[in-house]
């Protein structure tokens, strides 16, 4: 099997729960009450990786916010691309930023040039 690296951006590891309590689509379908709790595990400039115990559905969107400390910390909507399934009825997500301004995308830069210190 061949494992090349098709992402666009290098993946950085990050520790952050997001509470999920709506997921959308765009055609104004809406499930509320999800209650859902997440582990980001990794981010990108053009998303990020997390597991949850919850089944989120492929597709949909919800909200969040990004915290990369130092009080740097941004709003993004997020849509569900992928998911995997891990022991102890666990899953792995990997989401991608809609509309993410490119001045918030450089604050992922500024987190990678930390990480490095």
């Amino acid at each position: 099997m061949n494992n090349i690296e098709r992402r666009r951006y290098k993946r950085l590891p990050i520790e952050l729960t997001l509470e999920v309590d709506e997921i959308f689509k765009q055609d104004y379908v809406v499930i509320k009450d999800i209650g859902a709790s997440i582990s980001v595990i990794d981010i990108s400039k053009s998303g990020i990786g997390f597991e949850s115990n919850a089944e989120l559905p492929i597709g949909y969107y919800f909200r969040g916010m990004i915290n990369l400390g130092n009080n740097d910390f941004f709003r993004v909507v997020i849509r569900i691309v992928r998911c995997s399934k891990l022991e102890n009825n666990k899953n792995r997500y990997g989401a991608e930023f809609v509309g993410l301004a490119p001045f918030l995308a450089n604050k992922v830069d500024k987190y990678e040039k930390s990480l490095a210190l």
